[in-house]
């Protein structure tokens, strides 16, 4: 378990070396899927592609229709489910999670707090005109 100690103001460095340490961490998958997030710059969007999975006994992600694990890595052609976007990380959450047309694809509260960590970054590279990869 990642100790996290508050009562102390840490510089640039520190704060980029936590927060890469915490992205280490072992996280369960959501059941209800994940999100490939990237930025359409010439629409000025923010873009979240959601594909459904289903998390086996081992904790897995697989393939809802094969039941193989996804790969972490490398080119996987998959069919997304639905594509999210918004011009704000604001925005963006309110289409996922209070969208009165589809249920809300996320199951999961650390999965909800990560997508809106992310929704800023790619906000904040979208307005600064920097890349964005998604943690």
């Amino acid at each position: 378990m990642v100790q996290i100690t508050t009562s102390q103001k840490l510089g640039s460095q520190a704060l980029t070396d936590l927060d890469n340490r915490l992205s280490q961490r072992f996280i369960e998958l959501d059941p209800g899927g994940y999100f490939l997030i990237y930025l359409e710059r010439d629409s000025g969007l923010i873009c979240a592609k959601h594909f459904s999975n289903v998390i086996n006994d081992k904790g897995l992600a697989c393939d809802p229709e094969t039941g193989e694990p996804l790969p972490c890595g490398g080119n996987v052609q998959r069919q997304h489910s639905y594509v999210y976007t918004g011009r704000t990380a604001k925005e963006l959450c309110m289409a996922i999670f209070e969208s009165s047309d589809r249920p809300c694809p996320v199951t999961m509260m650390d999965h909800a707090a990560y997508l809106g960590r992310e929704f800023v970054r790619a906000e904040l590279a979208l307005m600064a005109g920097q890349e964005y990869v998604q943690d």
